[in-house]
């Protein structure tokens, strides 16, 4: 999703010499091809936007390869960066990197100063490391490697599989699906309490852009709309798009994950970056295409 947006961004601005490769050409926990992908291709920038992502259920099943795959990925390309001698690279982080019960909204500098939320720990653990990597090569050997951390994401290219999807896109297929098949109720996880920030792929790539053009600093930066929604007024804003007519059922039989997740913008608004997608345009133009788009 990140990847595919960037990539749109890239070529909308004029951009056609781009190195893409998929998972099936090149798989970027293989030590090895990646060092021969880079040595063949010797790209100049890179946005490292590859991950094994998912929602809390995925990250509670399979903690074990989200650590090890992500780990992998970042160690080979950030380390064949620096010895390919590329100009720039962009490491594409999560706000998941945040303590659990880090204040509220949540500023850079609030990194490692709590407790993790335990459903997603193995990929905030990576993605910790891959910023650290970032800041040491720049500290150490003085490359230009930055960092920059997304709220959740959603758009073009999402994940709608329930079991491993996140909550905005599995909750567009539940009420999509509620709404076809004629169903009476919806059926969400934990108490619809948490807050949580989204954030439109096509923001986030603008974004990307914009910061390999103006930013060289030390420090990771946040991106977001510093703007937040409860688990439950999402759901019954889509409830409103779809059209669907039924009950919202509370499974708290599952977690709720952390209580709340808002970014403090402050810097990259300061370099003169703003979201331009507004959450219900954005959910409405995402639902009309995946959808209703046949």
């Amino acid at each position: 999703m990140v990847g595919s947006a960037i990539v749109r961004r890239l070529q909308a601005e004029g951009f056609f010499n781009l190195i893409l490769k998929t998972r099936s050409t090149l798989d970027l926990t293989n030590q090895q091809a990646v060092t021969d992908f880079f040595q063949e291709e010797k790209p100049e920038y890179v946005f490292l936007a590859a991950a094994r992502v998912g929602g809390i259920a995925a990250n509670q099943n399979y903690p074990a390869d989200f650590l090890y795959e992500n780990l992998m990925i970042q160690n080979n390309v950030i380390q064949q960066s620096y010895e390919s001698g590329v100009k720039k690279l962009m490491f594409l982080g999560s706000s998941c990197i945040y303590p659990k019960l880090a204040p509220q909204p949540i500023k850079e500098e609030y990194l490692l100063t709590g407790a993790l939320e335990p459903t997603n720990e193995a990929y905030s653990l990576a993605k910790i490391v891959g910023l650290k990597l970032c800041e040491t090569y720049r500290k150490q050997c003085g490359c230009d490697f930055i960092s920059v951390m997304p709220t959740n994401l959603y758009g073009p290219g999402d994940n709608y599989d329930l079991e491993n999807s996140h909550v905005l896109p599995a909750l567009l297929r539940k009420f999509y699906e509620a709404v076809r098949d004629g169903k009476d109720e919806v059926v969400i996880w934990g108490t619809g309490k948490p807050r949580r920030e989204f954030l439109h792929v096509d923001d986030l790539a603008e974004a990307c852009y914009f910061l390999m053009q103006n930013y060289d600093g030390e420090y990771s930066l946040n991106i977001g709309t510093g703007k937040d929604i409860s688990i439950l007024e999402l759901a019954e804003l889509i409830k409103k798009l779809t059209g669907f007519e039924g009950e919202i059922i509370h499974d708290t039989s599952k977690p709720d994950g952390t209580p709340r997740k808002r970014l403090d913008i402050s810097r990259i608004r300061e370099l003169g970056w703003e979201a331009k997608i507004s959450l219900q345009e954005g959910v409405k133009q995402v639902y009309m295409d995946k959808f209703l788009g046949d």
